[in-house]
């Protein structure tokens, strides 16, 4: 959704982050695909899976608790449960995008954590919505294509894990992340996140540790600033109006 307030060099700028992210992001969706199928779904439970619900971890907990005898209940509760901090994400990026009536339905189904990072990364207002359309368009075509090839293709493949598609997302999160940490404070609480989040990891379902990690933040946040801070905050998007940027 490009925006005529942004110079051309910029707007192709962000675009290659969006594009980056979607590759990087989509490239896994083949892992999911052979997953669905091996767990027991077809082709097009396994494609309206990704189309529907499009949260990565989401659906890998649907189709691993389907894949271990689980219930259909206790599969839906599951992926609620990881699909929270898509409503968190969206408390900040409604203020961002202001959209009303049936463009919040478009909004509120790309509000995941790829397309909530790129806009958080960018500065400028009209930037912040492109990062977010652009990345959540490319992942979701992405996404569901890698779906369809690894539901088709299946165990032929191989694990992607293999190709580091499973590293691909996490790097592409650092690379946007890093330019943000400026000061001693942010660069404290992004370790502290990320040493919560190695610890809950091997213990829990794919998207709890970013839920637990977030308890960093929290902390942070309700310690009394001592003075003017720079560092990177998710409500600083480099305007003085409010307009502000939220898998």
């Amino acid at each position: 959704m490009p925006s005529p307030q942004l110079a051309e060099e910029r707007r192709k700028e962000v675009l290659r982050q969006c594009l980056s992210v979607g590759v990087a992001t989509g490239a896994y969706g083949i892992s999911f695909g052979a997953l669905s199928v091996a767990a027991g779904l077809d082709l097009w439970q396994t494609m309206a899976l990704s189309a529907l619900l499009f949260s990565g971890a989401s659906q890998f907990a649907v189709v691993g608790i389907i894949a271990s005898g689980g219930s259909g209940a206790a599969a839906v509760a599951t992926s609620s449960l990881l699909g929270l901090r898509n409503g968190l994400y969206g408390l900040q990026i409604s203020r961002l995008l202001r959209v009303r009536g049936l463009g919040r339905v478009p909004a509120a189904h790309l509000t995941i954590d790829e397309s909530t990072a790129v806009a958080i990364a960018q500065q400028e207002p009209a930037a912040q919505r492109l990062g977010f359309w652009g990345t959540g368009l490319s992942v979701f075509v992405l996404w569901n294509l890698s779906t369809l090839l690894g539901a088709v293709v299946g165990n032929a493949l191989g694990d992607p894990r293999r190709y580091g598609l499973d590293a691909a997302a996490p790097a592409a999160f650092c690379a946007l992340l890093w330019p943000r940490l400026k000061t001693g404070d942010t660069r404290t609480v992004a370790a502290a996140a990320a040493v919560i989040a190695l610890t809950v990891a091997p213990h829990a379902p794919a998207g709890i540790p970013v839920l637990v990690a977030a308890l960093a933040a929290i902390v942070a946040g309700a310690i009394p600033a001592r003075g003017p801070r720079d560092g990177m905050d998710l409500n600083d998007t480099g305007t003085s109006s409010g307009e502000q940027a939220p898998s």
